[in-house]
């Protein structure tokens, strides 16, 4: 056979082989994966359909509902980063007029807000500012003039820093026959998560937050409420990708082929997760608040205030007011360039107002927190100085 002539060379092009600085992941996410989990992604490969990894995903169902103290049978991993499962959660019970009602506090609520309408739902919003949460009696008088299908909540506002208590909230939810959607991409691994207690009916997060994952791979959880709510369907699921009633037929115990799972990352998440349920809940929520309290105090013997209220910060993700006539996006690019730390800016109305600071999974140790605060110092001084 004879040589092709009219190949196009113009993209042939001798790339270094890869390698990446040693960056210490202390932004809103990604966070660094343990060790162990990046060990796992590296495992040679097996089928989609083969007994050993239909075994490895039983057990990545019964990690999920240990991490979320839940018992619902539909509870997985989605193939795509966190807003697949968020939009997964929306695209399966969400139908042309259902009312919905979203608490906006942040960055998130705005995208709930974004989605739910993509799907012809009837959006309702209920506004705080950014940093605060809701009340009960807030809750329930939304709830009462709205009347919606679903109430959408963000746990763990990533944009603010903010934890949105959710005790009650699920008894008022089922007072007025409603479903509870919440958002825990910052809260699970990290931050104390009840579902079936405080009657959570659809939940989804991310891995590489608390959980010390790479992105790519997303926890999903329905309730038997919102299963039967999305049996209950007059239209077909308008995202076929994210369509439960197909893909749960794969995490069940047909194992219907639907679409090739991401088989590395399977792994890693698996380790993940055998790394909460050997710590335990228990202990990690504790180290993760030992941790930021220990971040909290250095911030503020530099002078720094936080942007939440104690009562309602959280654990995994800080928020910090940038100093007046301090440089922001200035200071961060230093402790990148010099030190290797990245942390973020504000997103939304807390742009070049906040640093966000994260301390998730296997991040949250206390030499992070030192080596931060030190290099933050050393940073501050030179630009305080100017």
């Amino acid at each position: 056979m004879n040589a092709p002539t009219e190949i196009n060379e113009t993209h042939r092009v001798q790339f270094p082989q890869l390698d990446v600085p040693p960056r210490l992941l202390l932004g809103p996410g990604p966070s660094n994966a343990h060790p162990r989990v990046l060990q796992a992604l590296t495992m040679r490969q097996v089928g989609h359909l083969d007994p050993c990894f239909i075994q490895l995903m039983n057990e990545i169902q019964t990690l999920l509902r240990y991490a979320w103290q839940t018992d619902n049978p539909l509870t997985i991993p989605v193939s795509g980063a966190g807003s697949a499962a968020m939009e997964a959660t929306l695209a399966n019970t969400v139908e042309p007029g259902d009312v919905v009602l979203v608490g906006v506090k942040g960055y998130f609520g705005h995208r709930l807000v974004d989605m739910a309408g993509r799907y012809g739902a009837d959006v309702r919003k209920m506004m705080k500012p950014w940093g605060q949460v809701f009340s009960l009696e807030e809750i329930r008088e939304n709830l009462e003039t709205h009347r919606p299908a679903i109430l959408a909540l963000v746990h763990a506002e990533t944009s603010t820093g903010a934890r949105q208590p959710l005790e009650d909230v699920g008894e008022l939810c089922r007072e007025y026959n409603c479903l509870l959607l919440v958002d825990t991409v910052t809260s699970l691994g990290g931050v104390p998560l009840f579902l079936d207690r405080w009657g959570v009916d659809m939940a989804y997060s991310c891995s590489q937050k608390g959980l010390g994952c790479p992105p790519g791979i997303s926890p999903l959880t329905l309730s038997p409420r919102a299963v039967e709510k999305l049996h209950r369907r007059k239209t077909t699921v308008p995202n076929w990708y994210l369509d439960m009633s197909l893909v749960s037929k794969y995490w069940g115990d047909e194992r219907t082929y639907h679409h090739t799972a991401p088989i590395n990352m399977s792994y890693a998440l698996r380790e993940a997760l055998r790394l909460v349920a050997e710590e335990g809940l228990a202990e990690r929520w504790q180290r993760h608040q030992d941790n930021v309290e220990l971040l909290w105090q250095g911030l503020e013997d530099l002078g720094l205030t936080c942007h939440v209220e104690k009562e309602y910060r959280l654990p995994t993700l800080t928020t910090v007011r940038i100093p007046e006539g301090v440089d922001g996006k200035a200071v961060a690019r230093q402790l990148l360039d010099e030190y290797n730390i990245e942390i973020a800016g504000g997103l939304g109305e807390l742009g070049g107002k906040v640093w966000r600071i994260g301390l998730m999974g296997f991040n949250s140790r206390r030499e992070n927190v030192v080596v931060l605060l030190e290099a933050l110092d050393r940073v501050l001084q030179k630009h305080q100085a100017k």
